[in-house]
C-alpha cells in the first residue's frame, strides 16, 4: 500500500476575502488567461500578412509558432514551483509583464529573427498565465466549490478561439499585422490593475523560509524539453522531409532527440536528490496524481489530433474557404465550452468527478467514432457541425476535471507544482500527438492518393494521361503551407490544360517519357523544349483529359476523407488509453476547506 505524500501545508487562502474580492481576483487572472488564448488565434490569422511583410522564407515561417510553443512549455514547471514558494501574485505579475513586453517587441519587429525572439519572450510569459490561473482558483475556492470556477477557464479559452480569428482578421485588414500584438496592451493593463490593486498574496512560504530554486534541475529541464519540442515541431516525413532536410532519420532530428533523452534522464536523477525539487517525484506515489497526469498527457495528444486537421477537410472536401474553415470550428468550440462549464457545475453539486470523467470520455468516443466511420466525400457542413458538437462536448470536461482531481489529491503546498505538471504534460502530449498523427496523416494520404488517382489515370488513354500529368501534379502540390502540402483545384487543372492545349505540344514535350505523377511530390520542372508542333494533340485526348478532371477531384476527396477518418481511428486509441487510466483513478471526497491536507489516497 502507498500513501499520499503530505508535506507541511501551504498558507491557506485568506479567510477574510469577501466574495467581491474573490471575483475581482478571479477577473484579473482570467483576463491574463484571455491574453494568452487570444494571442494564439489572432497571430495565426495574421500569419500570411506577417510573412509577406517581413519576407519570411518558408523554412523559417514555422519558427514564429515553434518559438512561442517551446518557451511556453518549458517554463510551466518552473512557474509552478515559483508560485508555490514565492506566491501567486508576484509570479502572475511577472508573467503578465513579460507577455506584454514580448507583445510590444513582436509589434515592433523589423526582421524575422527579431520576431522569433520576441515570440519566445511572449511564450515565457504565457507559461505563467496558464499555470497560475488554475493555482489561484485552487487558493480561492476549496475543491468542493472549485469545479464551477475551473469551468470558466475552458469558457475563456473557447471564447478566445472564436473571437481571435475575427479580431485578428479585422486588425490585420484595417490597421496592419502589428496591431494583433499591440491589442494585448489594453487588455494586459486592465489585468495588471486588477492583480495589483485587488489580488491578495496567495500561496508562498514565509520570506525567511523560502528554499532556493533548483537551478541544476531547471538547466536539465530546459536541455530536455527544448530539443524534444523543436525536433517534434520540425520533424517531417515523405516528400516534405527531403525538401526541409528535417526527416525523422536525419542527423539533426536524431541528435536533438538523443540530447533530450540524456538530459531528461539527468533531470529525473537530479529531482530524486534535490532538497527542494522543481517536480517532487514522490507525488507520483499518489495514485490520483500519477494516473490523472498520465491521462492528461494522452488526452492532450488526442485533442489536437482531432482538431488540427479538421479545417483541412472543410477546405479540401466540403469546399469552404480557408477563412470560413476557421469559423466553422465554432460548433466544436461551443461544445467544449458547454461541456467544460456543465461538468464543473455538476462536480460542485455532486462532489464526484470520476463518473463525469468517464461520461465525457464516452461522449468523446462516440464523436470520434462518428468522425472515423461516417465521414464521406459528400458530407455537408451541417453534418460536420453536429458531429463537431459531440466531439466538443466530450473534450470539454477533460480540462477542468483532471486538474481538479490532481489538485484535490495533492498536498496544499504542492498545488502549483501538480497544476504545472498537469499543464506541462498536456502541452507535451499535444506536440507529440500532432507529430505522430501528422505522420499517420501524411502516410495514409499519400497511399490513398496514389491508389485513387491511379485508378482514374489507368482508365484514360496514354495521351490523355500525359496531358493530365503536369497540371494534376502542379495542382496537387500547390498551397503547401495552407493545406499540409496537398490540395486539388479542378479549375486550376482545367486552366493549365487549356494553356497546354493552346500551346499544342508543350505538355507532351515536357512530360514525354516521364512516369505518371505521384500526388504530393514536388512539381517537376517543365523546361524541356516541346517536341510536337501546335495542333499535334489528338482531339479525343483533349476531351478525355478534360472529362477526367472531375473524376480526379472526386478521387482526391475520397483519399482525403480516408486519411481524416484514419486520424480519428488513432484518436479512438487515445480515448481508450485515457479511459483505462481514468478507471485507475480513485474517487476521493472533495475537500470543503483549504486545510492543505489531501484526502487519503490508498493504492494496492
Amino acid at each position: 500500500m502507498t500513501v499520499a505524500v503530505q508535506p507541511p501545508a501551504a498558507v491557506p487562502a485568506p479567510a477574510t476575502l469577501t466574495r467581491s474580492e474573490k471575483v475581482a481576483t478571479l477577473t484579473g487572472v482570467l483576463l491574463g488567461l484571455l491574453l494568452a488564448g487570444l494571442d494564439q488565434t489572432i497571430v495565426s490569422t495574421a500569419g500570411p500578412a506577417i510573412q509577406r511583410d517581413l519576407r519570411i522564407p518558408p523554412s523559417l515561417y514555422p519558427w514564429i509558432t515553434t518559438a512561442y510553443l517551446v518557451a511556453s512549455t518549458v517554463m510551466v514547471p518552473v512557474y509552478g514551483k515559483l508560485s508555490d514558494t514565492r506566491g501567486r501574485k508576484p509570479v502572475l505579475l511577472a508573467a503578465v509583464a513579460l507577455f506584454l513586453v514580448g507583445s510590444v517587441l513582436c509589434g515592433l519587429s523589423p526582421t524575422t529573427g527579431a520576431l522569433v525572439a520576441a515570440r519566445a519572450v511572449q511564450g515565457l510569459g504565457a507559461a505563467g498565465l496558464f499555470t497560475t490561473a488554475f493555482a489561484v482558483i485552487a487558493d480561492l475556492f476549496p475543491p468542493r466549490e472549485r469545479g464551477r470556477y475551473t469551468g470558466l477557464v475552458g469558457a475563456i479559452m473557447g471564447l478566445s478561439s472564436v473571437v481571435g480569428p475575427l479580431v485578428g482578421g479585422f486588425l490585420t485588414d484595417r490597421f496592419g499585422w502589428h496591431w494583433v500584438f499591440f491589442v494585448n496592451l489594453p487588455i494586459g493593463a486592465v489585468a495588471l490593475w486588477f492583480i495589483v490593486t485587488r489580488m491578495p498574496r496567495l500561496g508562498g512560504a514565509a520570506r525567511g523560509a523560502r528554499p532556493p530554486l533548483d537551478l541544476p534541475g531547471v538547466l536539465w529541464l530546459v536541455l530536455a524539453v527544448v530539443p524534444l519540442l523543436v525536433a517534434l515541431s520540425l520533424g517531417r516525413s515523405g516528400p516534405e522531409a527531403a525538401a526541409s532536410g528535417f526527416g525523422w532519420g536525419s542527423p539533426a532530428i536524431l541528435g536533438m532527440l538523443a540530447t533530450a533523452a540524456v538530459a531528461g534522464a539527468l533531470f529525473f536523477r537530479r529531482e530524486r536528490v534535490a532538497p527542494d525539487p522543481i517536480l517532487d517525484l514522490r507525488l507520483f506515489r499518489n495514485r490520483t496524481v500519477a494516473y490523472g497526469i498520465a491521462a492528461t498527457f494522452v488526452l492532450g495528444a488526442g485533442f489536437l489530433s482531432a482538431v488540427v486537421f479538421l479545417p483541412l477537410f472543410m477546405v479540401n472536401v466540403v469546399g469552404v474557404s480557408a477563412t470560413r474553415a476557421g469559423l466553422t470550428m465554432t460548433p466544436l468550440t461551443l461544445g467544449m465550452v458547454t461541456g467544460s462549464v456543465l461538468s464543473g457545475r455538476l462536480v460542485a453539486r455532486t462532489g464526484c468527478y470520476k463518473p463525469l470523467m468517464l461520461g465525457g470520455l464516452a461522449i468523446l468516443a462516440v464523436g470520434f467514432t462518428l468522425m472515423a466511420f461516417t465521414l464521406s466525400p459528400t458530407s455537408s457542413q451541417l453534418e460536420l457541425t453536429l458531429k463537431m458538437v459531440v466531439v466538443g462536448l466530450g473534450i470539454g470536461p477533460t480540462l477542468p476535471l483532471y486538474t481538479l482531481a490532481v489538485q484535490n489529491a495533492a498536498p496544499g503546498r504542492e498545488v502549483g507544482v501538480v497544476t504545472a505538471a498537469s499543464t506541462f504534460t498536456r502541452s507535451l502530449g499535444q506536440v507529440m500527438g500532432v507529430a505522430l498523427v501528422g505522420s499517420v496523416f501524411a502516410a495514409t494520404l499519400a497511399g490513398a492518393l496514389a491508389r485513387e488517382t491511379g485508378r482514374v489515370l489507368a482508365g484514360v488513354s496514354p495521351g490523355a494521361r500525359e496531358l493530365l500529368a503536369q497540371p494534376t501534379l502542379t495542382a496537387v502540390s500547390a498551397g503547401a503551407e495552407e493545406t499540409a502540402g496537398v490540395s486539388f483545384d479542378p479549375a486550376r487543372v482545367r486552366q493549365q490544360l487549356s494553356r497546354a492545349m493552346a500551346a499544342g505540344g508543350d505538355v507532351l514535350g515536357a512530360t514525354q517519357g516521364t512516369p505518371a505523377p505521384q500526388p504530393g511530390a514536388a512539381p517537376r520542372p517543365t523546361t524541356t523544349p516541346p517536341t510536337a508542333a501546335p495542333g499535334a494533340i489528338d482531339e479525343r485526348d483533349r476531351a478525355e483529359a478534360l472529362g477526367a478532371v472531375d473524376r480526379l477531384s472526386d478521387a482526391f476527396k475520397r483519399a482525403f476523407t480516408s486519411a481524416i477518418g484514419r486520424l480519428y481511428m488513432v484518436g479512438l486509441v487515445f480515448v481508450a488509453a485515457a479511459t483505462l487510466l481514468t478507471l485507475r483513478i480513485p474517487q476521493l471526497p472533495l475537500r470543503r476547506d483549504h486545510d492543505g491536507a489531501p484526502p487519503p489516497d490508498l493504492a494496492h
